[in-house]
C-alpha cells in the first residue's frame, strides 16, 4: 500500500514547495541523496534546476529555418523604408518623450 508523504523543498525566495509522493519514492529520492553526500532538498534542487532553466530557455528561444534565418539577416542589413504610419508613430513618441 502506497502512502502518501509530504516532502518540502525550500525555493530560492525562502517559499516551500510541497510534493507528495509514496514513501518508497521518498526513500529512493533521500537514499540517491546520501548517496552523494546532500540533503534531500539540495539533491533536488541540484537536479531539477538545471532542467528547469532548460525548459525555460527552450520555450523562450525561437527557432528559424535557414530560409527565414537569411530574410532576418537581410532585413537588418538593409531595412525597408518606413512606411507613412511609422513616420507618425516616430513623431508622436517623440513628442511624447
Amino acid at each position: 500500500m502506497s502512502v502518501s508523504l509530504s516532502s518540502f523543498v525550500t525555493a530560492p525566495e525562502g517559499g516551500r514547495i510541497e510534493f507528495r509522493l509514496p514513501a518508497e519514492e521518498k526513500a529512493m529520492l533521500a537514499r540517491a541523496a546520501a548517496l552523494q553526500n546532500m540533503d534531500l532538498t539540495a539533491f533536488i534542487l541540484r537536479k531539477m534546476l538545471p532542467e528547469a532553466r532548460a525548459v525555460i530557455e527552450n520555450a523562450e528561444r525561437q527557432a528559424l529555418s535557414e530560409r527565414d534565418s537569411l530574410r532576418v539577416l537581410a532585413l537588418l542589413e538593409n531595412p525597408p523604408a518606413p512606411t507613412d504610419k511609422l513616420r507618425r508613430a516616430g513623431q508622436v513618441a517623440r513628442k511624447i518623450a
